[in-house]
């Protein structure tokens, strides 16, 4: 078994992330963090970030971002939370929504909620008030019996796309504020797949309509 650190494949050794300290002369540019130059980069970060600060980083992401927004129901610090923003940093989503209890595990983000957006909002109804100060369309996803397929449905460009906890799904609140609600296709006899999965396949499908225009 091999394994590749930095640029020398050495038997049995663990891979290194990132890259090590930049050789000089480094480069130029107030986006560039002197410590990370110095010291290494083992952040998870794409390439094209590579030594940047995290303030840089979040700037441009700023200037990229997608109309498209994610909101999770938080009353159960359910672990899935972390695995949603993860995902919604890897899609770039404008903003992920924590509605609930404030707190959540931020365990399976890895860190990744550095570089997301992340808002607050007490309840269900917080959230609605949002999302109609900013003319933006509450889209739910749970599989309840008189839900729209979301593999038949065109999401809209601007919208936040709602998933409730692990087991209990949306909760009659939270649905009460969505504008449609929509299923994912499943065919094992599991009656729900988690929030993180659910999340991933959802944000992917509006990345399929609105970035690749493919239709639904």
């Amino acid at each position: 078994m091999e394994a590749i650190v930095g640029n020398v494949e050495t038997p049995d050794a663990p891979a290194e992330i990132g890259v090590g300290p930049h050789p000089k002369p480094w480069p130029v540019g107030a986006h560039f963090d002197p410590e990370l130059l110095a010291e290494g980069d083992r952040r998870n970060v794409v390439d094209k970030y590579r030594y940047w600060s995290l303030d840089a980083v979040v700037a441009d992401l700023d200037t990229q971002r997608h109309p498209f927004h994610v909101a999770i129901e938080n009353f159960q610090h359910d672990f899935n939370i972390g695995s949603v923003v993860r995902t919604a940093n890897a899609f770039m989503a404008n903003e992920v929504h924590i509605v609930g209890k404030k707190r959540w595990n931020r365990r399976g983000a890895m860190v990744t909620d550095r570089y997301q957006h992340v808002r607050h909002h007490p309840d269900p109804t917080a959230l609605a008030a949002w999302a109609r100060d900013n003319q933006i369309s509450i889209i739910g996803i749970d599989n309840v019996p008189w839900s729209v397929p979301l593999e038949t449905h065109r999401l809209p460009e601007r919208c936040v796309l709602l998933f409730g906890q692990e087991g209990e799904g949306l909760t009659l609140e939270a649905r009460a504020i969505c504008n449609s609600v929509h299923s994912i296709a499943q065919f094992g006899s599991t009656r729900s797949i988690n929030a993180g999965a659910a999340a991933a396949i959802a944000m992917h499908a509006w990345i399929r309509q609105h970035r690749f225009g493919q239709q639904p």
